[in-house]
């Protein structure tokens, strides 16, 4: 199958991709810079680390640090995922580095557990629009992308290990207090990068029992505009064997077609799903890094 040209589809252009790649570096930076560092944070992944390092009276600071660590995972990704993946993570992470090094902010958050949640959703929205251009921020979202291109695995096991061994050295070198309001940070930011890779890519998948089930699949084609396909099964009660029609469906066409089912048939049986994210068939297409 041909890729997608660069000027066939706008998520492919250099330009889309800076401007996620900058506009999520500036937003992580802001969260560490004018957030994290003022009450001592630290946050997860390889940015974590370098925060600790400097914290521990290293020579170098937070954002050098940073660029240092990624040296080795940069090689990775030059050899398992592509050039332009190198060359996309490789702008973001200098951009996330020279503003945390030299972005003169503080946002003034004083309360503890309000500099957590802030931190968490500037960090957090940072990273997930970083992650949705065809580069990273660097750091573990490179190893995030190389285990899912190579061999298919998630990454929330590796990122889950690597985070508890750095809190727990931490631990050992930070007050109690500040280490749970890291965690706190922590947990925050994994769900807001969630939200946000999740934001224009979840969908809907409708499961729709019913009587009429031709004539819902044939409006759900011809109204929505959408594809149907009918499963094959049988009623445990019955024992008869029925179809099953199956659609998947964006959340504004959801009330339409909820209207369509039981318009047609007010004894249906209407069940839907959130599903994180739907490739092909006219919805999202699959990166290709």
């Amino acid at each position: 199958m041909r890729l997608p040209r660069p000027t066939q589809n706008f998520v492919y252009s250099p330009a889309w991709n800076l401007f996620l790649l900058t506009a999520g570096s500036l937003l992580y930076a802001l969260g560490t810079k004018g957030v994290v560092v003022r009450h001592g944070f630290i946050t997860g992944g390889v940015f974590g680390t370098a925060l600790l390092l400097s914290y521990l009276g290293q020579a170098l600071s937070a954002a050098v640090w940073y660029v240092l660590l990624n040296v080795p995972l940069f090689i990775l990704g030059w050899i398992f995922v592509s050039r332009r993946f190198f060359f996309y993570s490789l702008y973001a992470t200098l951009l996330t580095a020279a503003c945390h090094q030299f972005l003169p902010v503080d946002m003034g958050v004083h309360n503890q557990l309000y500099a957590a949640v802030a931190g968490g959703v500037l960090c957090g929205t940072g990273t997930g629009i970083m992650l949705r251009s065809l580069g990273s921020g660097g750091g573990l979202d490179v190893v995030a992308v190389i285990l899912n291109q190579r061999w298919g695995l998630g990454p929330g096991r590796f990122f889950f290990f690597y985070n508890a061994a750095l809190f727990l050295v931490t631990l050992v070198n930070l007050p109690v207090d500040l280490v749970i309001a890291s965690l706190i940070l922590v947990f925050i930011a994994a769900n807001v990068v969630d939200y946000v890779l999740s934001l224009f890519s979840q969908r809907k998948i409708a499961f729709i029992i019913s009587e009429k089930n031709e004539t819902i699949a044939r409006a759900i084609l011809q109204d929505l505009g959408r594809g149907a396909t009918f499963l094959k099964a049988q009623g445990a009660f019955s024992g008869l064997d029925r179809d099953i029609v199956m659609t998947v469906i964006n959340n504004i066409q959801l009330k339409r077609l909820e209207e369509i089912v039981f318009t047609t048939d007010p004894q249906a049986l209407f069940i839907v799903e959130n599903t994180f994210s739907v490739l092909g068939g006219g919805f999202s297409h699959r990166k290709h890094y």
